[in-house]
């Protein structure tokens, strides 16, 4: 029987010729398979409801053509309820792009570069608020302001670069650039946070410590943003890195709870890429924010994927005992090693395009119809209503992976965990042995994990999740 080999993805994210390294995509459109045009219009009813049973298959088997990519996410991350008609995701859109322009202005208030078509990759002021007076640093937050011998001496000297910062981009966390005075949902639900009176001149010293502490993430938001990456065409255009600085300065000042933090420039890219307008990529790269935003939250005595790895680690003891006794004997049983795979969802392991068909496949497994309504709920209440706790889903509706914590939901009393961590768990069974056979030292253990990039095949990858996650549930049940 004649079987469609696919079309390469690639040529819909091209790459700089220069790259020669970058691993080449698995991922392929195939005809019958991934969720085309065609198929995705016609699960919608003339209306606009959408019948997303009919697409989950789809996309987990297959992926979605990268045509409608964007419009296919909007609904898998909860931006839009699939049963509200086509005017009532239209008032809605509107409406956001409304509110994160108003959340723009503002912070284009507190600083002028926002929304400039630039980026800060110095920083601006000291902890105290003290603006920091370097010529390089004036010019390049206020190239207007500088002196015209200034500015063409330091012409040249101000592009950034990056080698030269101390700061890794392996997704390390670095706590400076978190702040924990307000959540996301209680600026949702309070509206625009507007600047209550007019930042300080250019060289005076800023007293209100939310903006110090928003004006202190600027320049790391800017050294990862000319970071990320950087193999692509479409990031050669300074517009694009100007996007992605501006989206997730103005997400830093709305969320300062989580502020900004290595690995959000990775997982809002391809946002930029995918949506055209800049607020429709804001809302998206929220929405998924609202998925992972735990990971993100530190305190001073902890990283919120700790908890994650905690569940990774019994996961593993479960699954696999001698490989969690091996690791545990070496060191690693706090799963560090597993730190940047859960920060930013495999970004690093896959390629560019393989990491999104690897995205789409989880949040189409993990899909919950209830998505929006939750999102919408804890905005205006704070919590999830009693009414929506009692409310019975429509199991076809939900992805594979949710539809199993349906069926075993209220066993147990523990929050059903996320197929991202049966992901990792596929990965080190799949490693298994080579780990306790010639792991030695936890350097063994990065380095056996880190030759896995560009080798990884993501369907298999998240069959192998699910397989574990059926697993796991029965192991548990008998615990």
């Amino acid at each position: 029987m004649w079987r469609d080999p696919g079309t390469p993805a690639d040529s819909f994210y091209e790459v700089r010729p220069e790259c020669t390294d970058v691993p080449k995509s698995r991922f392929k459109i195939r005809a019958g398979k991934t969720l085309s045009a065609r198929k995705w219009h016609a699960a919608f009813s003339p209306d606009g409801h959408l019948d997303i049973s009919k697409t989950l298959g789809r996309i987990q088997h297959g992926g979605i053509h990268p045509s409608i990519r964007g419009e296919v996410w909007e609904f898998l991350l909860g931006c839009y309820d699939p049963n509200s008609t086509f005017e009532e995701r239209e008032q809605i859109r509107q409406h956001r792009r409304v509110q994160y322009a108003l959340w723009k202005e503002d912070c284009r208030q507190m600083d002028p570069v926002v929304g400039s078509g630039r980026i800060i990759t110095a920083p601006l002021i000291t902890e105290d608020g003290v603006p920091i007076q370097d010529p390089l640093v004036l010019l390049e937050a206020n190239p207007d302001k500088v002196p015209t011998s200034t500015a063409e001496k330091n012409e040249d000297d101000v592009k950034p670069e990056p080698s030269n910062d101390n700061t890794s981009h392996d997704g390390t966390l670095d706590n400076d650039n978190t702040s924990h005075d307000a959540t996301l949902d209680a600026a949702s639900s309070n509206g625009s946070e507007s600047v209550s009176k007019p930042p300080p001149p250019v060289g005076e010293i800023i007293l209100d410590k939310k903006i110090i502490q928003w004006k202190l993430t600027l320049h790391q938001i800017g050294l990862d943003v000319v970071r990320t990456d950087r193999t692509l065409v479409f990031y050669e255009k300074q517009e694009n890195l100007s996007k992605l600085w501006d989206i997730l300065a103005v997400y830093a000042w709305i969320d300062k709870d989580v502020g900004y933090c290595q690995g959000m420039s990775d997982l809002c890219s391809p946002m930029i890429m995918l949506l055209e307008d800049e607020g429709d990529a804001f809302w998206c790269f929220e929405r998924l924010m609202r998925r992972l935003r735990g990971n993100f939250r530190c305190t001073d005595s902890s990283v919120g994927v700790e908890t994650q790895l905690s569940n990774l680690a019994s996961i593993t003891q479960v699954l696999d005992p001698k490989l969690h006794q091996h690791l545990e004997t070496l060191g690693g049983g706090d799963y560090l090693f597993a730190f940047r795979m859960l920060m930013v969802l495999f970004r690093r392991e896959f390629s560019f395009c393989d990491s999104l068909y690897l995205w789409e496949m989880m949040w189409a497994l993990e899909y919950d119809p209830d998505l929006f309504s939750m999102y919408e709920e804890a905005d205006s209440t704070g919590e999830k209503s009693e009414e929506s706790k009692g409310k019975t889903k429509a199991i076809r509706q939900c992805g594979k992976f949710e539809r199993e914590n349906q069926r075993c939901a209220g066993k147990n009393g523990d929050a059903p965990l996320p197929i991202s961590l049966f992901l990792v768990a596929s990965v080190l069974k799949e490693k298994s042995a080579k780990l306790q056979q010639e792991a030695r030292g936890l350097d063994d253990v990065v380095k056996i994990l880190n030759d896995i990039t560009g080798n990884l095949d993501a369907k298999k990858a998240c069959n192998g999740a699910i397989k574990l996650h059926k697993k796991y549930l029965k192991k548990a049940k008998k615990t």
